[in-house]
């Protein structure tokens, strides 16, 4: 006779291994990314409230459902993707693209800049960017400068097309670039700050499953792609590292999260500096 852990008992639905499974197929054929086993728990927990969302009585109702109705995958990878992010978050990439890419002779002579944020979230990273595109040393209020922002996550971009933060979001950044770029809510939108229209006017924010084919040829001059590689499996990654090669102009670059490592998966890039890697070819 099988025994059911007091866990089991517990929930409000019955999820048993055989469903995590499911859950784990589906989501690395539709989004690449791999579910570690010790993610059951977080699973359920993300899953059940579609469940109660949708009136369904059963996860079998609920595969049931994936099936039959393709919108849902949407809500279905939204719901088990983390959206973990912050202003400036591993500061030194962004001081690397004032100092070493926007100061460049070469960007500086062709005004030119680039930048695509895959796995933007919610939106913290590009208008980071942005904020150092528009800071830097260099001069660049005249600069042709277009970043695109992407996420297989709808609502994080709906949140980063808004631009609009709670106040404590951007407590760590300098005074003076507060003052620029952020302004006050008031009203219903006290306690909250939202970014000035020179830097949403630079990025456009768009939903993209790195697993399908890129809606643009490049070329870019530098890809943020941080803390994504680590829910994939080595081939998807290396798959990936090829699709932003073949995007980014001859010596673009690169930037991975702090536990991500290309140089043992691709000959594509090269390491220059902290999760700093370079296009080779």
């Amino acid at each position: 006779m099988a025994v059911t852990s007091p866990q089991a008992t517990e929930r409000e639905f019955i999820f048993t291994q055989k469903d995590f499974e499911r859950v784990r197929k589906e989501l690395y054929a539709h989004a690449g990314i791999t579910l570690s086993d010790h993610k059951k728990d977080m699973t359920y927990n993300r899953l059940v409230r579609r469940l109660r969302e949708l009136g369904l009585n059963s996860f079998d109702e609920y595969f049931a459902y994936l099936t039959q109705h393709d919108d849902e995958f949407g809500m279905f990878i939204n719901a088990l993707t983390t959206n973990l992010t912050s202003f400036f978050r591993e500061n030194h990439h962004f001081e690397y693209l004032q100092r070493e890419i926007i100061a460049s002779a070469e960007v500086a002579a062709s005004r030119r800049l680039r930048i695509w944020s895959a796995g933007c979230s919610m939106g913290e990273e590009p208008y980071s960017i942005a904020i150092s595109c528009m800071s830097a040393p260099v001069e660049t209020q005249h600069w042709d400068i277009q970043i695109l922002a992407t996420d297989i996550d709808t609502k994080v971009l709906q949140t980063g097309a808004n631009g609009i933060y709670g106040i404590e979001r951007i407590e760590s950044i300098p005074a003076q670039l507060k003052r620029r770029f952020f302004r006050r809510g008031k009203g219903a939108q006290e306690g909250n700050v939202k970014v000035a229209p020179e830097l949403q006017q630079l990025i456009t924010f768009k939903q993209l499953n790195l697993m399908e084919a890129l809606p643009f040829k490049g070329p870019l001059d530098v890809i943020f792609c941080r803390n994504v590689m680590i829910y994939f499996d080595k081939e998807t990654q290396q798959m990936l590292l090829d699709k932003f090669a073949e995007v980014l102009k001859p010596g673009g670059i690169l930037f991975v999260g702090h536990s991500e490592s290309p140089f043992r998966l691709t000959d594509r890039f090269k390491l220059i500096g902290q999760t700093v890697y370079r296009k080779v070819y």
